[in-house]
């Protein structure tokens, strides 16, 4: 059994160090333990920080791709090297290493394929009460979305099996934690959660620089997830929304109508055709939504089979 754990990078090379000082070089139950990063264009002595501390592998991107690339990077690596486990952390050090054998352990016995570590967080002090409520509120969301009932979404500290990471396609730019997550529960994989442990903040979060800006990215990102993973859904709530409210201003014409006061309203019967018109016309975007989102899974099943 090997184990990999994959750190994303970029310009960490002030933190690296002490992220991957931490790390285990032997897990229980695994045969080998290597460790991965992936250099998402880093403009400072990131690579070079790395090879000085041992990294067995390094994906290189010559300019920034992003979190959500760079995981996804990570991922393809990792089963290239014939990894039976990722486990995926950061490179500021914000989790406790020694919490390794905690994440692994639920794939080891077979009771889940994917297991999140859920953080303290209202009892992490450097942690802001916008952040906290921010992650929170992020956790209800995507449990909603994915059914699942993952109290900390937005954690960075995961691990999967292989079986799971050749199942996971990122299809944003901003990040993979709430997607992938989504994605699992949409495929019924089986996915837990442990209590982890957080250490001392080295950096300020990139992803939380700006309140206003995470809280857009991150309603888009849960609208976008929810179009691609639930688009008949998505798409058929709003044909019966909009449909209902031209039949409703439908029934309110009839009223006046055969109350003998129809020629004051035909304002209503206008607008109701074109309520009407539009919800049928979203009802059939709905359909071939659904059409498009079959063919997406069967392509998945299709990538999946040719790199098991």
């Amino acid at each position: 059994m090997k184990l990999i754990i994959q750190i994303p990078c970029y310009n960490e090379a002030e933190t690296l160090s002490i992220a991957l000082g931490a790390l285990p070089r032997e897990v229980e139950g695994f045969d080998k333990v290597e460790w991965l990063i992936i250099n998402d264009g880093s403009e400072d002595d990131t690579a070079k920080v790395a090879k000085e501390c041992g990294v067995d592998h390094i994906v290189n991107f010559k300019h920034n791709r992003g979190l959500a690339k760079g995981f996804m990077a990570g991922i393809k690596e990792c089963l290239r090297q014939g990894a039976d486990v990722v486990v995926n952390t950061d490179a500021d050090n914000q989790y406790e290493a020694d919490d390794i054998p905690k994440l692994t352990q639920p794939i080891l016995d077979h009771t889940a394929e994917y297991v999140i570590g859920a953080r303290p967080i209202s009892k992490t002090e450097h942690f802001s009460p916008a952040k906290k409520f921010l992650q929170k509120l992020g956790s209800w969301v995507v449990r909603r979305a994915s059914n699942t009932d993952i109290p900390d979404a937005p954690s960075g500290f995961r691990a999967m099996s292989r079986e799971c990471a050749m199942q996971l396609n990122v299809y944003n730019n901003y990040t993979y934690t709430l997607e992938t997550i989504i994605q699992a529960g949409q495929k019924n994989m089986a996915i837990t959660s442990v209590p982890v442990r957080t250490n001392e903040d080295l950096r300020p979060s990139r992803l939380l620089s700006s309140i206003p800006n995470y809280i857009k990215k991150s309603v888009v990102t849960i609208v976008r997830i929810s179009v691609v993973y639930k688009s008949f859904q998505f798409f058929m709530s709003i044909a019966f929304m909009l449909f209902g409210l031209g039949f409703l201003l439908g029934l309110r014409f009839l009223y006046f109508y055969f109350t003998g006061d129809g020629a004051g309203h035909m304002q209503s019967v206008v607008l109701a055709g074109v309520l009407m018109g539009m919800g049928f016309q979203t009802g059939l975007i709905a359909f071939v939504a659904d059409l498009q989102s079959v063919n997406r899974k069967l392509l998945e099943e299709i990538k999946m089979n040719q790199e098991s």
